[in-house]
């Protein structure tokens, strides 16, 4: 099976020391990105560690298609115990990061400890390896990503494609803040970001020539060719082309879960963002060039996007109808370094108790308060589980992640992956949605698809893993998938299979079990479901990965 190559770099920012681990028996077994660092944090972050404490982990992982040159492989991975979830979390970016961060010669990063002061690290490659410096950046406190950016482009000659960083809401703690590269794409589920800013890390960047050789069949010149000539909806509206046939056959959900369908919402769905898009924009190595540089003449305001998930947390949830106003919430969470998601619910949820929808100038205000954890903001830091009782809202999360678009009262399938999913209310832990939105899966009923849900979950585990942007699912079959990583398909499932298993069992040890796997609403047989699930899984009845299942892989971090 093909995998990624490279030791496991493991940066110590307590006594700022580095040491390099080989891993090559652990990248044969998991092949890379989220796999590989599933298995590190498994056997390496104790399991009654604390998010915010010295003992947490933050990995950054490369799968082997990195080292292509094929498109859909310009992401990374980033796993570690999150702070909005409590549980493990793993979530993937875009971008141009890497190619810079492989030609390290590393195929893992795992940050641990905490600073007294803080720091940028500096990865590099040289004769005899990797070299890492600690470089103290007091200067660069409360700085706003771009300013990161512009503050190594300045000093290093090294621009924000070799960086991940935080911002404010990382330093603060925010709940759910983000990791960022190239300034504006996001590490963005389950609070990251404030991973790092407890270990006092601002930002990482990476370069170098020493990636190893991968050799790859003809087939990714065939994925690349189709990729440049196809003519997709998403390659000019990117995730917002399907907002209003979304709003008008299934839900939108608008003004804090109360409405289902938005009525402004062609004023800021697929067309509204189409308008305002000034030029075509991708990711590394990808041509299919989906993403979205948006640009308002009027304010000269300039972000990139809003994508789907945008469009609805600080559009049609905050009852906003100006696609003007949600790409101010969008640039505002890529300066500040936080979620769109998460951040824009958790505003929706202080509109409603506020009886304020509508009212962007007021979104906008509270959001910045949030990364400052000023005022209001200290408490909608904590993320909606923690502070809708002191708001007077419905706590629309589950594990602590604030929902998806994708409205699981509607969709019954999507509704079930929300509720068994490791990470929560997270849309792209399984692709029920697509499944259901296409008529291929009925939408009504949860009852019969936990098989199915098993697939998709496995499915989508070996994308990350590999990595393969979701968006190349049309692209790179499953056919291609295994002339890619030279193996039979049931074996890379089997790869994702173990991955959602060791995030299983590692939640289990911190107490999760089968009444964390609900929902704040009310789903057609949804018990009954969730048992098919664990029947489906091989897992036992109230949640839990049977003993011995699970074994470790991982050098010990001792």
């Amino acid at each position: 099976m093909r995998h990624a190559r490279g030791p496991l770099l493991t940066v110590d920012v307590s006594d700022r020391t580095a040491t390099t681990t080989d891993i090559d028996d652990v990248l044969e077994r998991t092949v890379g990105g989220r796999a590989t660092a599933t298995a590190l944090a498994h056997d390496r972050i104790p399991f009654d560690a604390d998010p915010f404490g010295p003992e947490n982990r933050a990995y950054l992982s490369t799968g082997p298609l990195q080292q292509s040159r094929m498109s859909f492989t310009g992401r990374m991975n980033m796993t570690g115990l999150s702070p909005l979830t409590d549980g493990l979390v793993s979530t993937n970016a875009g971008g141009y990061l890497s190619r810079n961060f492989v030609g390290t010669g590393i195929s893992v990063l795992e940050v641990v400890g905490e600073s007294d002061e803080l720091l940028a690290v500096h990865v590099t490659d040289d004769e005899d390896g990797v070299e890492v410096e600690f470089e103290p950046v007091p200067k660069l406190e409360n700085a706003l990503v771009p300013g990161i950016s512009q503050h190594m482009a300045d000093t290093r000659d090294l621009g924000p494609e070799h960086c991940i960083a935080i911002g404010p809401a990382g330093e603060n703690l925010v709940r759910f803040a983000s990791v960022m590269t190239f300034d504006s794409r996001a590490f963005g589920r389950g609070g990251l970001g404030a991973v790092l800013g407890s270990k006092n890390v601002k930002c990482v960047t990476f370069e170098g020539d020493s990636a190893p050789d991968v050799e790859f069949p003809p087939v990714q010149m065939d994925v690349h060719k189709e990729a440049a000539e196809s003519d997709d909806l998403m390659k000019r509206q990117g995730t917002t082309g399907g907002t209003e046939f979304i709003n008008d056959n299934f839900s939108l959900p608008t003004r804090y879960f109360q409405d289902y369908e938005f009525e402004h919402v062609a004023d800021i769905g697929g067309n509204a963002v189409e308008e305002k898009k000034y030029k075509r924009a991708a990711c590394s190595a990808c041509a299919y060039g989906c993403k979205l540089p948006t640009r308002d003449e009027e304010t000269a305001l300039e972000t990139e996007g809003p994508e789907f998930e945008t469009v609805y947390s600080f559009g049609s949830l905050q009852g906003v109808g100006d696609v003007v106003d949600v790409m101010k919430g969008n640039e505002l969470c890529d300066m500040l370094g936080m979620d769109t998601i998460s951040a824009g619910v958790t505003v929706a949820a202080y509109l409603e108790s506020e009886d304020a929808f509508g009212e962007a100038d007021l979104a906008h205000e509270v959001t910045e308060r949030i990364a400052y954890r000023d005022g209001i903001g200290d408490v909608l830091a904590e993320g909606v589980h923690r502070c809708h009782e002191e708001l007077g809202v419905d706590n629309y999360t589950v594990k602590g992640m604030e929902f998806a678009a994708h409205d699981g009262r509607v969709l019954h399938g999507q509704g079930l992956s929300y509720a068994v999913a490791n990470r929560g209310g997270d849309h792209m832990y399984a692709g029920m949605l697509s499944l259901e939105y296409s008529g291929e899966l009925d939408p009504e009923g949860t009852l019969g698809k936990a098989e199915t849900l098993v697939d998709e979950e496995n499915s989508s585990a070996f994308r990350d893993t590999g990595i393969v942007c979701a968006f190349g699912g049309d692209y790179v079959t499953d056919e291609r998938l295994e002339e890619l990583f030279d193996a039979d398909y049931a074996d890379l499932m089997a790869v994702g299979a173990r991955t959602v298993e060791r995030e299983r069992h590692f939640n289990n040890q911190r107490g999760f079990g089968v009444e964390d796997d609900r929902t704040p609403y009310d789903l057609p047989d949804l018990e009954a479901a969730v048992g098919e699930y664990y029947e489906a899984r091989g897992w036992n009845d109230d949640g839990t990965v049977p003993a011995g299942r699970v074994d470790s892989v991982a050098p010990s971090a001792d």
